[in-house]
């Protein structure tokens, strides 16, 4: 028994299922500075969906990415402005088919999951599918990243429901309706993040299933820096909580002075009863601005909610203005 084998997998197994054999498929691999690996990942994903096109996003490189992903029989696309969010916005803009795979191109993900993921994804009609990372070793997953995904998984969960255990996999599978309904505002590694929440937002179909992750060939460093990116991550989360969840953001912000506003002036209120005078200036007018601000903050959400609701429809709309993974096989088999 190998370790893939203790992986809980859906019933499609790899070589069994074939539905993806009917769409046209594309890998997409951003990549920056993956020499050493990204030969290894081409070809990996070539055996795995042999009839899919496989395209390299050269972000910026100053090594052979490029060379050897065409060496490789990979076709490669070049965005100059750094980040991964800015090579999947290109990615998402250029390509055109019916489902997507996306991977990173450092050989960490396990490319003999693919047709399992694209079967899972025709099968069930969903529109996203993610890898599950589930570490072979402890140099694979650092324990800061581990932390770091669990907290933010955590965070997404309790705001925009808990449907993913790993929001931060950079291995997933997409519909032709989510990748053209999504429009990227992400540029770096944050854009894991902002995919899962744009997933969660449309109450989307969506799934995730265990992978093995694999620790990086020596020699290969990671362009994850813990601190930077996890900053970047809280962010926009924080971001994304206040556009899409403005109740929440601000309801928050309102109980939050409010709680100030009452115990600044619990005192002053009490020596009132107590005297029938304010010797406390200064603290009764800090209570009243409190409470004056937390209203206006209860204001604000009030009608920035009314504001997101309508923009959630349109999103919805243009969303179920293309078709869906069902609808695109059924066009094709007819």
């Amino acid at each position: 028994m190998n370790q893939s084998d203790l992986i809980e997998k859906p019933d499609v197994v790899a070589g069994q299922g074939d539905l993806w054999r009917s769409v046209s498929l594309a890998v997409m691999i951003p990549c920056l500075n993956e020499e050493l690996t990204i030969g290894k990942v081409v070809r990996d994903f070539r055996a795995a969906l042999p009839e899919a096109r496989i395209v390299v996003c050269d972000n910026a490189s100053i090594d052979k990415t490029a060379e050897v992903a065409t060496e490789a029989g990979a076709d490669v696309i070049y965005e100059d402005m750094p980040g991964k969010g800015n090579a999947i916005r290109r990615l998402f803009s250029d390509i055109e088919a019916d489902i997507y795979l996306m991977v990173d191109g450092d050989a960490t993900y396990e490319a003999s999951l693919a047709p399992v993921l694209v079967d899972h994804l025709l099968k069930h009609r969903l529109d996203m599918v993610c890898a599950k990372r589930v570490a072979t070793g402890q140099a694979a997953y650092r324990k800061g990243h581990v932390f770091g995904n669990r907290m933010f998984s955590g965070i997404v969960a309790r705001v925009f429901g808990r449907r993913f255990e790993d929001i931060l996999t950079g291995y997933r599978v997409f519909s032709r309706r989510f990748v053209k309904s999504f429009p990227i505002l992400s540029e770096g590694f944050e854009i894991e993040t902002e995919l899962t929440i744009h997933a969660l937002e449309l109450n989307m179909p969506v799934a995730e299933i265990a992978s093995i992750y694999l620790e990086r060939p020596e020699g290969s460093d990671s362009k994850l820096n813990t601190v930077s990116d996890g900053l970047k991550i809280t962010k926009l989360i924080v971001k994304l909580v206040k556009d899409e969840r403005p109740m929440t953001f601000f309801g928050g912000l309102f109980l939050l002075l409010a709680a100030l506003s009452i115990i600044l002036a619990t005192p002053v209120v009490l020596t009132f009863i107590e005297t029938g005078l304010v010797p406390r200036f200064p603290t009764a007018i800090l209570a009243s601005a409190c409470m004056l601000l937390s209203f206006l903050f209860l204001a604000c959400g009030f009608i920035l909610d009314s504001v997101t609701r309508g923009r959630r429809e349109r999103k919805r709309l243009s969303y179920l203005s293309i078709a869906g993974p069902s609808s695109v096989k059924a066009q094709r088999d007819s």
